[in-house]
């Protein structure tokens, strides 16, 4: 992954601004695979942009990551690091052993198989714009599996989603959090203080997006303050190393 410039990065910041959590999690996931046609990435497996983003976090801001977590039980208040790299090492995209499918240069689709009692399913791993199209659905987990089923046979005999039992549909839930490991990133942290165990869900956009964030006001206090002392524009003042505009800010305040 190339790593995107300040002026790059503050347009990804500038557009994020009026965009809801979503729509920020996708301007970062183009920020992070620029390689890929913007269309093929709600589609991608949720592990696999997790893994893209851990990516990106890594290269933008380093392998250190402070999370802090409430205690569930006492109500104390938890500091720990987590390392994205490894993150992005581990969480890697779906399991290679799935079935991958796609022809003519379109993203690959990725599909898992579910063989058991009579029952042949074959079932597509969810992707982002999956689960945002049935959040609202009475009833998301069968809305999902309607939406991602490619397709199903009992006996030789073809059946729609709807027919699918519960054990079956278990059999799927549980095939495709296999094959897609990634898809779920939660945290199990001991409380120092009490002992108690507070389970919690690592959301890397929006840490990421927190951080960006916050490094853009950063960067646009520097751009004023270079502009003001020396008249540069905001490219010259950009196309500056991190190190360079540091030292520049340094002489301002020896002034």
């Amino acid at each position: 992954m190339a790593i995107t410039g300040a002026a790059d990065l503050l347009a990804t910041w500038e557009a994020g601004l009026a965009e809801a959590p979503a729509g920020r999690a996708l301007l970062l996931h183009r920020t992070a695979r620029p390689d890929l046609d913007a269309r093929a990435l709600p589609v991608l497996p949720v592990g696999a942009r997790e893994a893209d983003l851990f990516t990106l976090r890594r290269a933008l801001f380093g392998e250190r990551m402070q999370v802090r977590l409430e205690c569930g039980a006492c109500g104390e208040d938890m500091e720990f690091d987590l390392d994205a790299g490894e993150f992005a090492r581990t969480l890697g995209g779906p399991d290679e052993s799935v079935v991958r499918m796609g022809e003519g240069g379109r993203e690959e689709t990725t599909v898992v198989r579910v063989a058991e009692g009579g029952w042949d399913v074959e079932f597509r791993l969810p992707g982002v714009a999956d689960l945002t199209a049935v959040a609202r659905a009475a009833d998301p987990r069968g809305a999902l599996i309607a939406r991602c089923l490619v397709s199903a046979v009992r006996d030789g005999t073809a059946v729609g989603a709807d027919e699918l039992p519960a054990p079956v549909q278990r059999r799927i839930a549980e095939a495709v959090e296999a094959a897609d490991p990634g898809a779920d990133v939660t945290l199990n942290v001991a409380c120092p203080e009490c002992g108690h165990a507070t389970r919690a869900e690592l959301d890397i956009a929006s840490y990421l997006w927190t951080e960006l964030d916050a490094w853009a006001r950063d960067v646009l206090l520097d751009v004023h303050l270079l502009a003001t002392a020396y008249g540069w524009s905001e490219p010259e003042i950009l196309a500056l190393s991190p190190l360079r505009r540091r030292y520049y800010l340094e002489l301002c305040a020896d002034v």
